[in-house]
């Protein structure tokens, strides 16, 4: 279970590089099936995740994914058996099986792309849910509030994020860091590739041609 406080979502949200590509609500009876879909708007292969709003504050973790090719990671707290999640890279989805009344709420979804992530926003709505209720009374609140909470759930959602490219830039760099040390060890194995590669070559200089010295005849005149 990821938790985030608010302190650090609204320090996040102080970049302007968080985007909302639009939000949509879903409606369904307890018992059904229902799938979300989540647009990538980039069309690019990107990190990609599914977040949901608890207690309205805290965003938990449901699953990470790194490209659309890769096995699919779920947060603690949240079972295979429960959610399906696949991509095609244009679409994200994400299918909860036998919906009851504790699925109600906000999900949030999203593609870092292009150095920036893009989230969209679904709200589920299980029919005689309290969540029901609720999302009548949020419609008639100031939007003001509205944009508020969201930029804050956003914010720690990029924060989350931000941690994922984190561990994901040291695995490459401790990759790297194996990769020269096992070319080391094949060089402390083989001296001799060592000497052929940086074996100098030493060139005498050119004698230099002795000059001839002049033949002297001598003849007799007798």
């Amino acid at each position: 279970m990821v938790n985030f406080t608010l302190m650090t979502a609204m320090i996040l949200c102080s970049f302007s590089w968080i985007s909302v590509s639009g939000s949509h609500s879903v409606t369904i009876q307890p018992g059904e099936d229902v799938t979300l879909l989540c647009p990538n708007v980039s069309n690019y292969d990107a990190v990609s995740f599914w977040f949901r709003l608890i207690n309205g504050s805290q965003a938990r973790c449901i699953s990470v994914m790194i490209t659309s090719k890769t096995e699919v990671e779920f947060c603690g707290g949240f079972q295979n058996k429960k959610y399906e999640i696949s991509s095609n890279i244009t679409v994200l989805f994400l299918k909860i099986k036998q919906v009851d009344l504790s699925d109600s709420g906000l999900y949030f979804c999203g593609f870092y792309a292009h150095g920036r992530p893009i989230f969209s926003v679904k709200h589920l709505n299980v029919e005689g849910s309290d969540e029901a209720q609720n999302d009548m009374e949020s419609k008639q609140k100031d939007e003001f509030d509205t944009i508020w909470l969201i930029s804050m759930i956003l914010g720690a959602l990029t924060f989350f994020l931000l941690v994922v490219i984190v561990g994901l830039v040291v695995q490459i760099g401790k990759l790297q860091t194996a990769h020269k040390e096992e070319q080391r060890l094949e060089q402390l194995q083989n001296p001799h590739l060592e000497d052929l590669n940086y074996a100098a070559v030493a060139f005498r200089p050119k004698a230099k041609q002795r000059q001839m010295e002049p033949n002297v005849i001598y003849s007799a005149t007798r």
